[in-house]
């Protein structure tokens, strides 16, 4: 009786892992870059190709996977003439990435002063009104209830908005990374007991929204004039100017910690 043919494999060891990691991490980073693209939908069928021509080699099909080496042969390169601009776009993206990263900082900052100052002036006029930065969760489906903007965030833009009477003064203003995307946005209010029976629909709805998403949204109270700020389902009130840019910038002064805050759950 011949002997079955031995299956080596690699050493279990440190580099194995480290292998598989970055071979994983490699494979998320060419799905985010493509998400949301045709492109994303033209690997899904390439990959369903693959399998089916791996089951086909298994059970000796030579028929099909004939076929299908000549449509891999041939289809690599129809691939690359039909998604050249989309590879061109991912190649630029990969090759800006470092140098975004050095200036996606100083634009935080610049974006961050402007939301401060417009709030600023909004507490001081008191005007009410609620502003929402988008993080990694995304808001499209609250976007569609109010109206698009696609324009740079600004002090001036934001007391704009929210003045009185103005259309689009109802509601919530949007922020993705340094666009305003949409105001007059609907909220949801949350359904939680609050401790304080003080607070106005705009908190509620700051904290259904931090309830639901990792957004950070900022409440200019109509009635008291100050600012406030949810994130994840608790809320932080009467901010200084100083403690809104601490926040923004990714800092959390000491008078905001959860035991000394008096932040509501």
């Amino acid at each position: 009786m011949s002997e079955l043919p031995t299956l080596h494999l690699p050493a279990l060891d440190w580099r194995v892992g480290l292998q598989l990691l970055l071979l994983a991490y490699a494979g998320y980073r060419v799905v985010r870059l493509f998400h949301g693209t045709r492109t994303l939908q033209v690997l899904i069928g390439v990959a369903m190709l693959l399998v089916g021509y791996g089951v086909a080699w298994m059970l000796s099909l030579s028929m099909i996977t004939y076929l299908l080496g000549l449509v891999f042969q041939y289809g690599v390169i129809a691939l690359l003439v039909i998604f050249a601009p989309e590879l061109r776009a991912a190649l630029a993206q990969l090759g800006q990435a470092r140098f975004a990263r050095l200036f996606h900082q100083m634009e935080q900052r610049e974006v961050a002063e402007e939301i401060v100052e417009g709030v600023e002036r909004l507490s001081r006029s008191g005007i009410g009104a609620l502003v929402v930065i988008e993080r990694e969760t995304s808001l499209d489906a609250y976007l569609e209830s109010g109206s698009p903007v696609e324009a740079k965030v600004s002090a001036d833009l934001l007391t704009t908005i929210f003045t009185p009477y103005s259309p689009l003064h109802d509601g919530a203003v949007v922020i993705r990374g340094d666009l305003i995307v949409a105001a007059g946005v609907i909220l949801p209010l949350s359904q939680k007991v609050l401790a304080d029976r003080t607070l106005g629909t705009r908190h509620r709805a700051a904290l259904g929204l931090t309830d639901e998403s990792d957004a950070l949204v900022l409440v200019v109270s109509e009635e008291r004039s100050t600012v406030s700020i949810a994130e994840r389902g608790r809320l932080w009130r009467d901010l200084t100017s100083g403690e809104v840019r601490d926040v923004l910038g990714g800092r959390t002064p000491s008078r905001m910690l959860p035991e000394s805050s008096g932040a509501i759950n």
